[in-house]
C-alpha cells in the first residue's frame, strides 16, 4: 500500500492518520517500509521486560509505536519529541502514553525522576549527543537504566565519515558509543547487536548478497518494485531478527574485531550507580 493510500485507508476507517514517511523515522503498515518497521521493532519487544512496572521515558519516539507497545507494560510512559505533529499523532493515536514536546538536550523531567530511559534508532540524529546522554543520566534515578539502539556505522556507512542517511549527523561504532556513555557517567552493562536471522540470511542469498542493498536500489531508482521483492519485505516479521551479545568485548577493546563490529544495530543498556 502506497503512503497515499495507507492514510485514506485510515481516514475511511476513521483511525487517525499516519504520519508521512520522510525517511527520518519509520512508520508501521507500509509495505516497502516492513523490513526498516520491524528492524526498530525487534528491539522495542525485547525491552518488555527492562521496562516492566517502571516509568519509562521514551525520548525521541518518532511515530509512537513503540512507546504505546511498552505502555502496556510500564508504570508510565512519557513520550518525548521535537516534532511537533509527532506529538500531535502520538497523543491521539497512542492515549497510554503522555505525549510531551521537547528538546532532548534539555528534557523537560526532574532530576532522578524515571526508572528507564528508551533511546532507539535516535542519537545518530543528534547534533549534541553528549550533552543528550547527560540528560538521560539526570533524568533517571539512582541504579535506573538507559536503553538505547543505533546503527552501526560500520556496517551502516562503511568506510564513510560522513554518514549515508541526510537526517543522520553522526553515526558509531560500538567503541564509540561505549565512550560516550561512560563519559556521561554510565556504566555500559550490556552492549549488543542486531543481526539477520536464517530466514532473512536466506533473502540476502537470494538477492545477491542483501536484502538492504536490493531495496536501497529500487528506492532510488524511483520505480515500482517487483512483486517479488515486495513480497519478501512486506512478509518480514521482528522475530527474522535476532540480538547477539558482543561475546569478543575484550578483543574489540583492544583494538581488534568483535562480533559486534558485524551488527547491523547496536543494542546498548547503561546503568546510572545506585
Amino acid at each position: 500500500m502506497t503512503d497515499s493510500a495507507d492514510h485514506a485507508a485510515r481516514a475511511a476507517a476513521g483511525a487517525p492518520p499516519a504520519l508521512p514517511l520522510t525517511g527520518e523515522r519509520t512508520v508501521p503498515g507500509l509495505a516497502e517500509e516492513n523490513y526498516w518497521f520491524r528492524r526498530h521493532e525487534v528491539v522495542y519487544l525485547d525491552l518488555v521486560e527492562a521496562c516492566r512496572g517502571r516509568v519509562v521515558v521514551d525520548a525521541g519516539f518518532g511515530e509512537g509505536y513503540g512507546a504505546a507497545l511498552l505502555a502496556g507494560v510500564a508504570a508510565g510512559v512519557i513520550g518525548v519529541d521535537y516534532d511537533h505533529s509527532a506529538t500531535a499523532h502520538v497523543a491521539r493515536r497512542y492515549p497510554l502514553v503522555q505525549a510531551t514536546r521537547g528538546n532532548l538536550a534539555a528534557l523537560p523531567l526532574a532530576d532522578d525522576a524515571v526508572g528507564a530511559v528508551v533511546n532507539l534508532q535516535v542519537i545518530e540524529h543528534l547534533w549534541d549527543q553528549d550533552q543528550f546522554l547527560r540528560e538521560c543520566h539526570r533524568v533517571l534515578a539512582p541504579g535506573g537504566r538507559l536503553h538505547i539502539s543505533t546503527p552501526n556505522r560500520i556496517t551502516f556507512s562503511p568506510g564513510r565519515d560522513t554518514p549515508l542517511n541526510p537526517f543522520h549527523t553522526r553515526e558509531l561504532n560500538a567503541a564509540e558509543l561505549t565512550a560516550l556513555l561512560t563519559d556521561a557517567g554510565f556504566t555500559v552493562e550490556s552492549m549488543r547487536g542486531v543481526h539477520h536471522g536464517p530466514r532473512l540470511a536466506t533473502l540476502d542469498a537470494k538477492y545477491g548478497g542483501s536484502i538492504i542493498d536490493a531495496q536501497i536500489e529500487r528506492a532510488l531508482a524511483g520505480e515500482p518494485w517487483p512483486a517479488d521483492l515486495c513480497a519478501d519485505v512486506a512478509g518480514v516479521a521482528a522475530d527474522d531478527f535476532v540480538l547477539r551479545p558482543d561475546d569478543d568485548r575484550d578483543n574489540r577493546d583492544s583494538g581488534g574485531d568483535s562480533s559486534i563490529d558485524a551488527s547491523l544495530d547496536l543494542v546498548a543498556t547503561a546503568v546510572k550507580a545506585p
